[in-house]
C-alpha cells in the first residue's frame, strides 16, 4: 500500500471513530413556568429588583422601555412580554394596601424602605393615588414574580411568635395583579432567562 493511500485510510478511520458532535444545551421545562412562554410579545424582559429602592427603580425602568420601544421601534405595549422580578427586600411591593394598613411600620422597618413623610406608609408606596405604579403596569401587561421563600420569610417575622402561616395567608390573599409566587425569586429569573428573557438587573 502506498504512502498516500495509507495515509488516507489512516485518517478515514480517526474520522470513523471520532465522537458525535454534542447536542445543544436545552433547558428542561417545567409547568410552573409554563406562562412564560404564553405571554404575547416580540421581544422578551425581565426586570430583577431586589431592595426597596431598586423596586422603584423597576417601576420607572419598565416605564422606559414602554417608551424606548414605541419612540425608537414604533413598537406597541402588546410587542413586549415584560416581568419585574420582586424579590428579597423588593418582595413586600408585590402586597395590597390591606396588608400595609395593618404591617406598614414593621413592613417598612424590615425592608429600610425611608417613607418621604414622617408617617409609616399605610398603603403599598408603589400603588397609591394618584400614581397607582403597580397597578397601571400590570394594566399595560406587565407580570410579577413574587418570591415565596422571602414572603414566607416576612411572614414568620411579622407573625413574631404568632402564627406565621396565617399571616402568609393573607399575604397570598392580597398580592397585586399580575402576580405569582415563584418557590425563590432567583429560581423565577434563571427560568425566564431559559425562556428567552432579557436580564435587567435593577438593583
Amino acid at each position: 500500500m502506498g504512502a498516500a493511500a495509507a495515509l488516507a485510510l489512516t485518517g478515514t478511520r480517526a474520522a470513523a471513530q471520532a465522537p458525535p458532535a454534542p447536542a445543544a444545551f436545552q433547558p428542561a421545562r417545567h409547568d410552573q413556568d409554563a406562562w412564560l412562554d404564553k405571554l404575547p410579545g416580540r421581544h422578551r424582559m425581565i426586570l430583577d429588583a431586589t431592595t426597596a429602592a431598586g423596586a422603584g427603580e423597576a417601576i420607572g425602568f419598565a416605564n422606559n422601555l414602554f417608551a424606548g420601544n414605541s419612540a425608537g421601534y414604533g413598537l406597541k405595549e402588546n410587542d413586549l412580554a415584560m416581568v419585574i422580578c420582586l424579590r428579597h427586600f423588593a418582595t413586600l411591593f408585590a402586597f395590597t394596601d390591606p396588608l400595609w394598613a395593618k404591617h406598614g411600620k414593621q413592613m417598612a422597618s424590615m425592608i429600610k424602605y425611608e417613607s418621604r413623610t414622617a408617617e409609616p406608609p399605610s398603603a403599598n408606596p408603589h400603588n397609591t393615588a394618584p400614581r397607582a405604579a403597580l397597578d397601571g403596569l400590570a394594566k399595560r401587561g406587565v407580570h410579577f414574580i413574587v418570591c415565596d421563600m422571602a414572603s414566607h420569610r416576612f411572614a414568620r417575622a411579622l407573625a413574631g411568635s404568632g402564627d406565621g402561616e396565617a399571616v402568609y395567608k393573607e399575604m397570598a390573599a392580597n398580592m397585586i395583579p399580575n402576580s405569582r409566587f415563584a418557590a425563590a425569586g432567583v429560581v423565577g429569573v434563571t427560568r425566564a432567562q431559559e425562556y428567552g428573557y432579557s436580564l435587567l438587573f435593577v438593583g
